[in-house]
Parts: structure tokens; sequence; C-alpha cells
């Protein structure tokens, strides 16, 4: 079993360095094709968001205070209320909506 895991720490290692290291060794020149420049803009975007996203519904009791909390987060976003107003607000919709859910 010992032998397994450091097997499973070797690959692991190997896979995130060759992750950071083929791009630097295959690509050499500019990349000009937008469609590809466009995808490697929005791919530590969209990881954040398929990370995150479910973490907020899941977090919570209920997943119904979480999506609340996501759309109440959204649109002050969208206003461009500051990051602790937004938080705050958050964190308010989730407590009030639990309150309400438990009683």
């Amino acid at each position: 079993m010992k032998h397994n895991i450091y097997l499973y720490i070797l690959i692991a290692g190997l896979t995130s360095y060759l992750i950071r290291v083929l791009p630097l060794t295959l690509i050499r020149k500019p990349i000009r094709s937008p469609f590809l420049k466009s995808f490697l803009y929005y791919v530590p975007y969209a990881t954040l968001a398929v990370m995150t996203f479910p973490a907020i519904v899941q977090a919570t009791q209920s997943p119904l205070s979480g999506i609340l909390a996501l759309a109440a987060g959204v649109i002050l976003s969208w206003h461009n209320k500051s990051l602790p107003l937004v938080a705050t607000v958050c964190c308010i919709v989730v407590f009030i909506t639990e309150y309400l859910l438990i009683h």
C-alpha cells in the first residue's frame, strides 16, 4: 500500500510539471490566432468559476440560501459595489434565508 502512495505522488508531480513545461518548450513564437488567444485568456476564469459556483451552493445548509446569496452577489457586483459590501450582503442573505427556513 505504501509504495502506491509514492507512485501517485510521482505521477501527480510529473503531470503538474509537464503541464507547465510543455507550453514553454513547444510554443516559441508569439500566438497570433485570435481564437487561441481568447481561449487562453478565459481559461483561468472558467476554471475558477467551475470550482467556485458549486461550492457557493453547497456551503450552506440549503442550496436555496446559496443560490439567493449568489444572485445577490452577482447583482451587487454588476452595479460595481465593493467586495466587502458584496460579501457582507451575501452573508446576511444566507443568514436570513437559513433563519426563515428553520423557523
